[in-house]
């Protein structure tokens, strides 16, 4: 396990631990929060530990292109009780992600110091939002980091039900129009894995993040 100075690095991913942390320290500045999505890295800690910096073994992610929205959900959708929006307020999603009640979560990794650094890679159109409306209120949404080819997806939140199924299917929905790679969801869960992601290799994701190679 690498700690970090101040200087901007990380050392290659394949040094992670089993459990995938590669990294402790450092900073959450734009620059290397860059170059950490850029380099298959993301950070992931509680806000009474110190950054962490993960690079995990097993990667879930979506296929875009081969993504097919369920039966049930694709109904919800066409219900047309939902209106998605795109970045139309980031801000309120992240403090929505910070704040909502997780079951079987004590507190969130989504401290005032990530909300503020997300916030100024969302000012410089690295980050994006989906925004789940239901009569004029946010209901739902997500974010996450756009590398342009590989969408790193960061957390989720909703206020009633299917609000973040139907984020979920409109971001694969704008990925596969924008010819996106790979949806990157991190790690497994099993809510994930419902919604249709699945693992694959850290160095299938790493060849996928480098080269724009298909799945």
């Amino acid at each position: 396990m690498y700690f970090l100075s101040k200087e901007l690095f990380f050392p290659p991913v394949e040094r992670a631990s089993f459990d995938g942390v590669l990294a402790i320290g450092g900073d959450l500045s734009v620059a290397r929060l860059l170059l950490a999505y850029k380099s298959g890295i993301f950070p992931w800690f509680n806000e009474d530990e110190p950054i962490m910096w993960w690079a995990p073994p097993k990667r879930m992610v979506v296929n875009p292109q081969d993504y097919k929205v369920s039966k049930s959900l694709r109904n919800i959708i066409n219900r047309n009780i939902f209106e998605v929006t795109i970045n139309r307020n980031f801000d309120a999603v992240i403090a929505n992600c910070q704040n909502i009640y997780r079951k079987d979560q004590d507190g969130t990794w989504i401290s005032d110091d990530i909300i503020k650094s997300y916030t100024k890679l969302h000012q410089m159109g690295k980050a994006m939002s989906f925004e789940v409306w239901q009569n004029g209120e946010l209901v739902g949404g997500l974010y996450g980091v756009d590398l342009g080819h590989v969408f790193c997806g960061e957390s989720m939140f909703s206020r009633v039900p299917n609000a973040s199924k139907v984020a979920f299917a409109k971001l694969v929905e704008y990925l596969k129009e924008h010819h996106y790679k790979l949806l990157d969801c991190q790690v497994h869960n099993d809510h994930l894995e419902k919604l249709g992601a699945f693992e694959i290799s850290r160095e299938l994701f790493m060849l996928i993040l480098k080269s724009n190679s298909n799945i």
